[in-house]
């Protein structure tokens, strides 16, 4: 029997042309490259190449491999304070990619030029103000993070329940919703939150296809309930993976140690250490709380399938309670 699911659509699935809910989350290293992307996609649901890192011929060829692996609409995400972002966002728009995914900055300058070429732009908030700011610009959609998600969350330190709820009541464009969610349960709940789909990183990270030193997926694989913590700066902290980079920087906090040091520590590491050479306790092992609820590696393609299903099971089980 199919899932139910695929009788089910939401404004994000007819907005992007995805036959699931479910997103990948753009992710450095994990997901700058091919496979994970275009996986995702094959699969149903929305692959996403993070450009971050990439150099910009490597941005084109993932992209054309993307094209080779599947003919269902994928997206990029750009960071729009990295230095390369321009060149990022041409890459895009040369190589007509359907979707972007963008990032920490504005949207309104840059958005002509992808509403005049037809490609969608969902842009990734954290405050019920900023989603306003972008609706009014004239973004597609939204992705809602809450504190609870790996890389850089939002810094008022808001749940994924809360922010997405707020955020539902603050715009009329469709949203996704992002942090904490790793199985269809956390799928149903966000869309009976008022989420029209589902972004989720470390349920993808924790997959053979992404492109991490294994000992950054065991590392990962490993943390349970307060395995992760967020570090750094107040205004853009990361959430990662407990170890010796993020225990030394605690600790220098708690002794007061004045900024100019604090930023030190958190410039000695990075997250390129952990996720190409494998050192998992300087680098930063960024992840989300998520993480204590995995225990396992899937093939991305049996995950999306798997979540799907979660989910049809999770509302069906809402629909039995109810009579």
């Amino acid at each position: 029997m199919e899932p139910h699911i695929m009788n089910i659509k939401t404004r994000i699935t007819e907005l992007l042309g995805i036959r699931y809910p479910i997103v990948q989350a753009g992710m450095s290293w994990a997901s700058s490259s091919a496979l994970l992307a275009g996986t995702v996609s094959k699969a149903g649901g929305l692959g996403v190449i993070a450009a971050g890192p990439m150099r910009p011929n490597d941005l084109r060829c993932a992209i054309h491999e993307v094209r080779q692996i599947t003919d269902q609409p994928f997206a990029v995400n750009v960071a729009l304070y990295n230095k390369r972002a321009a060149e990022h966002l041409d890459i895009v728009l040369e190589e007509r990619v359907p979707i972007l995914i963008a990032s920490q900055g504005g949207p309104k300058e840059h958005l002509p030029r992808f509403k005049q070429a037809g490609v969608k732009w969902i842009h990734v908030v954290g405050h019920p103000d900023h989603a306003r700011k972008a609706q009014a610009a004239g973004v597609d959609a939204l992705i809602v993070v809450g504190t609870e998600a790996g890389g850089h969350p939002p810094p008022n330190g808001t749940s994924t329940l809360v922010m997405v709820r707020l955020i539902a009541q603050a715009v009329d464009i469709p949203i996704i919703a992002g942090g904490g969610v790793v199985d269809g349960a956390g799928v149903a709940a966000m869309l009976c939150l008022g989420a029209d789909a589902v972004q989720m990183g470390t349920r993808f990270l924790l997959t053979p296809e992404a492109s991490l030193h294994p000992a950054y997926k065991q590392k990962v694989l490993e943390a349970g309930i307060g395995g992760t913590t967020l570090v750094g700066p107040r205004s853009l902290p990361i959430r990662a993976v407990r170890n010796e980079f993020t225990q030394q920087y605690e600790v220098a906090e708690l002794a007061g140690q004045p900024g100019e040091e604090l930023n030190a520590i958190f410039g000695s590491s990075s997250l390129k250490m952990a996720a190409l050479e494998g050192n998992i306790e300087q680098g930063k092992v960024e992840a989300g709380q998520g993480a204590a609820l995995i225990d396992e590696l899937v093939p991305a393609a049996e995950l999306v399938e798997r979540i799907v299903q979660e989910t049809c099971d999770a509302m069906e089980q809402l629909w039995t309670k109810r009579g």
